[in-house]
């Protein structure tokens, strides 16, 4: 059948009291951003829910990406008619006849806003509910938990029917609880940490830390790759490049060997919290897992997080390996990610990192080098770029290298 609009429910922006109004603002516009190559389609966000009204636009579509949208708890795909009986339960029966299965029970639930409506809504339950009964075989009706729940929706314009409750991601929408900056690195559970921060309605923006030669365009493609992948959730985020080769050369050359990381480490903590004030943001997230690597102890934590006073969030912290691995599989991040493009956090890697580097030593050995110009010119080196949903830039960059041989 060929729906005419989408109803959208909130789910916890209901909870939002006087702030209500600009979450529901802000979903819209998502929904909008998400939806803006379909130019037909009309937005009309009201206090309970938003209806989106398709004019043609395929539902199929509509639904793959609605289901990618934060904020939204639930929506149903609706059928617009005229405010008549013959209507009503003409549509009722082609739309229970396209969902139902032998075996389901169903139920039909009336509102009437309009209520110079001839029929009541338990008139009108009774009437459609004996006109399926006459037409559909072995159809059984469930007052409290049927399979299928048949929504008749008398406003004043027009008639409104629909039989699907559709779930969505739930959370907040993107932007809502302000704008921060994410450490992105190529593997799996940066990506995650994203997704679980812009569940939260945080805006981010990707740092992404590159060291030509030592890393190649192709894992600098990939880390883009893996944003447009992600941008399905927010329609659009900002990826920054940053230029790290001449910090990693200089702390390999002039500092013990069981530093390197920590130092290294310290170094693109600063830099994302320069980034970040720069450009406007609050927080600094990443995707670190507490114990999983070197770097991740809690010592090494005490030891990194010694250059800001930022808060830095990890969404990912008290999650098992297998529990991050599962929802990159979810979002559609895990194959990209095990692509065995080599990042900047794996190159000039020590074979035994010190797992619980001490803060006074790590203060003492970076105040070794110069920690200023280092930083300045990386800052002045980075690349802003803009990537959209699904955008592709890892088979444009293998292209470029076969054209060269």
């Amino acid at each position: 059948m060929e729906y005419t609009e989408v109803m959208v429910r909130y789910g916890e922006l209901s909870t939002k009291g006087k702030n209500r109004k600009n979450f529901i603002n802000r979903l819209a516009s998502n929904v909008e951003k998400v939806l803006k190559d379909l130019p037909q389609i009309d937005f009309h966000p009201r206090h309970d829910r938003m209806h989106i009204v398709l004019n043609g636009a395929p539902f199929a579509e509509v639904d793959k990406r609605l289901k990618k949208v934060f904020g939204i708890q639930t929506y149903s795909p609706a059928i617009k008619i005229p405010k008549t009986l013959e209507d009503i339960e003409k549509t009722s029966l082609e739309l229970m006849q396209e969902t139902f299965k032998p075996g389901m029970t169903f139920k039909v639930n009336t509102k009437r806003s309009d209520h110079k409506f001839e029929y009541d809504t338990n008139q009108l339950n009774n009437l459609v509910g004996d006109y399926l009964f006459d037409h559909i075989d072995h159809l059984k009706a469930e007052m409290k938990h049927p399979d299928l729940v048949l929504r008749i929706e008398v406003r004043q314009d027009a008639v409104y029917i629909s039989n699907q409750l559709l779930h969505g991601i739930g959370g907040m929408p993107v932007g809502t609880a302000g704008k921060a900056v994410m450490m992105l690195s190529g593997g799996i559970d940066s990506p995650v940490a994203s997704y679980l921060a812009m569940k939260r309605g945080v805006d981010i923006e990707m740092v992404h830390f590159f060291s030509p030669p030592y890393t190649t365009e192709k894992a600098l493609a990939k880390a883009k790759e893996l944003t447009g992948i992600l941008a399905n959730y927010a329609g659009k985020i900002n990826f920054i490049a940053v230029p790290f080769a001449e910090i990693q050369e200089t702390i390999k050359e002039k500092l013990p060997e069981g530093y390197l990381m920590t130092v290294q480490r310290r170094f693109m903590l600063q830099l994302a919290d320069r980034i970040r004030a720069k450009r406007g943001g609050l927080a600094i997230f990443n995707g670190e897992s507490v114990g999983q690597v070197a770097s991740q102890t809690l010592q090494s934590m005490v030891a990194i997080n010694d250059v800001t006073t930022t808060p830095v969030i990890r969404p990912v912290a008290t999650m098992d390996k297998t529990e991050i691995i599962k929802l990159a599989e979810d979002i559609g991040t895990f194959d990209l990610s095990i692509q065995p493009f080599e990042d900047c956090c794996t190159i000039f890697a020590p074979p035994r990192p010190k797992t619980k580097p001490k803060l006074d030593k790590a203060r003492e050995y970076e105040a070794c080098l110069d920690v200023e110009g280092l930083i300045q010119r990386a800052m002045d080196g980075i690349e802003v770029m803009p990537i959209y949903p699904n955008e592709k830039f890892i088979n444009d960059k293998i292209e470029e290298d076969q054209d060269l041989l």
